[in-house]
């Protein structure tokens, strides 16, 4: 660990010149040098994830009735299929992680029986990664839902029902691949479409009992993998809290699982922080100093409560939209967010859905149909000041 503190600490210095024409060179240099991070088995493990790349807006597309043909799924949303070149050009450029995002249910029959051109389709892309020497992240994703899995008291019997299936499957399909295979139970669980969606009062009730049943689900998913043998035996698991946010009342409502395997619980969580200008299109396109507090607080929060412990975290999403082609303005995001993270001991991924026009959401990164990088600033600054 002290030669990885060593290396982030060069890192840093690396990263320095990056921010100081932004003014944020001295809040950098304050506050996004390197903790020290305890000696665990678990720990380094994530550092050995080093820095991720989530393959958005394709295995995740759903709901899309005009597509007839199921396979046609993938391309639903506008990106191109994917490519192994694809993946070897991420591998290349320093991403030692893919997150591959699925939604299942637009691929399953009334009891939840996965599609198998569908799995093996989604088995074809995982081994692009996977034969590449990459981690690589699967999940449940966009699957929230009322007919499948909802966390709410009203619906656990088919929520549970759901993710046992799913996963079952999942376990027994890919329960020989070594521990560069991380499974994660759940993609954002919440209550859709309420009040609450988006956010947790520890004095709600319906979102008390949201996280009840969301730490009950995670339970089952831990205990289906387990039971399924094989790798998955003493497989990395990662589990969200509600929405997967970092607020401290979704920390604290989260349990982690029981586990018959030692230290193998990963928490998962996303943040688009800060909120108005990473994920916003109506907040501003600067990055100013003042900013970098909320990714420290956050960060620092999961570093007290975590890893200090000795529990390892993943932060699955991040990015920052284009906003008028703020180019420089992402790159100091980008450059203090992912050094804050590694100098915490906790890997990210950059949420890519490979959206570069239009009034959508624009976290492209990768071109995907010419396999080059649209903002290799952006790129370098992940890859440059990630954990090494």
């Amino acid at each position: 660990m002290k030669r990885f503190i060593a290396c982030l600490l060069l890192l840093c210095l690396i990263a320095l010149p990056a921010l100081a024409e932004s003014g944020i060179t001295m809040n950098f240099a304050k506050y996004a040098m390197p903790k020290e991070v305890p000696d665990h088995e678990a720990l380094r493990f994530t550092h050995d994830m080093g820095v991720g790349f989530n393959l958005g807006n394709t295995f995740d597309t759903n709901d899309t009735p005009w597509i007839k043909n199921d396979l046609d799924i993938e391309t639903g949303w506008g990106n191109p299929k994917t490519t192994k070149e694809m993946i070897v050009t991420l591998k290349e450029a320093g991403f030692s992680t893919l997150r591959l995002p699925v939604s299942w249910h637009d691929h399953v029959n009334d009891d939840f029986i996965i599609n198998t051109p569908w799995l093996d389709r989604v088995q074809e892309v995982v081994d692009y990664a996977y034969d590449e020497g990459m981690y690589v992240i699967l999940n449940t994703h966009h699957d929230v839902s009322k007919k499948f899995y909802y966390p709410s008291s009203e619906h656990m019997e088919t929520s549970s029902r759901y993710i046992q299936t799913i996963w079952s499957q999942l376990a027994e399909r890919f329960k020989d691949y070594d521990h560069h295979l991380i499974f994660e139970s759940m993609n954002e669980p919440r209550l859709k479409d309420t009040d609450h969606e988006w956010a947790f009062h520890t004095n709600c009730k319906p979102c008390q009992d949201s996280a009840d049943c969301i730490n009950q689900l995670n339970q089952l998913f831990v205990d289906t993998v387990r039971a399924s043998g094989g790798n998955n035996a003493d497989r990395y698991l990662m589990v969200p809290t509600y929405a997967a946010a970092t607020g401290n009342s979704n920390l604290d409502a989260l349990q982690l699982p029981k586990d018959a395997a030692e230290n193998r619980i990963i928490v998962s969580v996303h943040a688009y922080t800060p909120y108005d200008f990473a994920l916003n299109p109506d907040g501003g396109d600067k990055f100013p100093i003042t900013q970098t507090a909320e990714i420290v607080t956050f960060m620092n929060r999961l570093y007290n409560r975590y890893i200090v412990n000795g529990i390892p975290v993943v932060i699955g999403e991040f990015g920052a939209l284009n906003k008028k082609d703020n180019l420089q303005a992402r790159v100091d995001f980008t450059s203090f967010y992912v050094a804050c993270a590694a100098g915490r001991g906790i890997p990210c991924c950059w949420w890519d859905n490979g959206n570069f026009t239009g009034n959508g959401e624009k976290f492209g990164l990768l071109n995907r149909r010419n396999c080059t990088f649209a903002y290799p600033e952006i790129k370098d600054a992940i890859v440059l000041n990630g954990m090494k």
